[in-house]
């Protein structure tokens, strides 16, 4: 445990500043700083993060009235400890603070977590720097007699609540009946797009991302197999058009060049 600091120190002026920062409705302020000058400073900090969070999460300050979003904030800025000092990683941090109130049964709506994190996959896959046109790529090869390459910018998620959907309009009650899988990319115009799929779907790009040398005609054939549905005809028609599906989404790059 860290000790505290010693009274009169420059760390406990510290730690009195940044207390009162954190929580001045409980946390006296330091004795030697002008009242004033302690509320513009304290008000500096609380909005910078408060305007940070509304823009990496749009749709929960939506969600909230300007009471209940500065309720939101100072908790977090309160009674978070973060890992980071980085300014981008303060999105993830929130998310940390938001899986803790869960757990200690704060109260908040149960979608809550899961929208934060769907906010934040896209925000993550906006700042990736990957790069979509790395060479050893032919953008105009044949995904199923070729190796299909999957773009480094896109992620397969899943989630209970019916996340892409929830808004001011839409606030739901109960968790989708099956597990709502999501393909979110950033296309070739460097726009973060999502795609609402199905198990198949899911499961062939799981099998594309591992993949390194079959062809995507061998992988849809692979997956049938592991799923005791070889050769079935309308499942091999629906393999081939999801891949090509996934190609005009930018989801599929190309094929690997030899």
């Amino acid at each position: 445990m860290r000790a505290a600091p010693e009274a009169g120190s420059t760390r406990a002026a510290q730690y009195a500043f940044a207390a009162h920062i954190r929580d001045p409705l409980r946390a006296p302020a330091p004795p030697d700083v002008e009242p004033r000058r302690m509320a513009v400073y304290t008000e500096l900090f609380f909005n910078n993060v408060s305007n940070l969070l509304a823009a990496n999460f749009p749709v929960i300050r939506r969600l909230h009235d300007d009471t209940a979003w500065e309720a939101r904030v100072r908790a977090f800025y309160r009674d978070h400890r973060a890992r980071t000092p980085l300014f981008t990683e303060i999105a993830r941090e929130f998310i940390r603070h938001l899986e803790a109130r869960a757990d200690a049964g704060a109260g908040d709506p149960p979608f809550l977590v899961e929208l934060a994190h769907y906010e934040w996959s896209e925000l993550a896959l906006s700042l990736d720097e990957a790069d979509v046109n790395a060479p050893g790529c032919d953008r105009a090869g044949d995904v199923l007699a070729g190796v299909p390459v999957l773009s480094p910018v896109a992620r397969l998620l899943a989630y209970r609540w019916p996340v892409h959907r929830i808004g001011p309009d839409f606030i739901p009650d109960e968790p989708a009946p099956q597990p709502v899988l999501l393909l979110l990319v950033r296309d070739r115009d460097d726009e973060v797009r999502f795609i609402e799929i199905d198990a198949l779907s899911a499961m062939l790009v799981e099998r594309l991302g591992a993949n390194r040398h079959r062809t995507g005609a061998g992988c849809i054939d692979d997956l049938l197999a592991e799923l005791g549905r070889a050769g079935d005809p309308a499942l091999l028609a629906s393999g081939a058009a999801i891949l090509n599906h996934l190609r005009t989404r930018d989801v599929i790059l190309g094929t690997a060049v030899a």
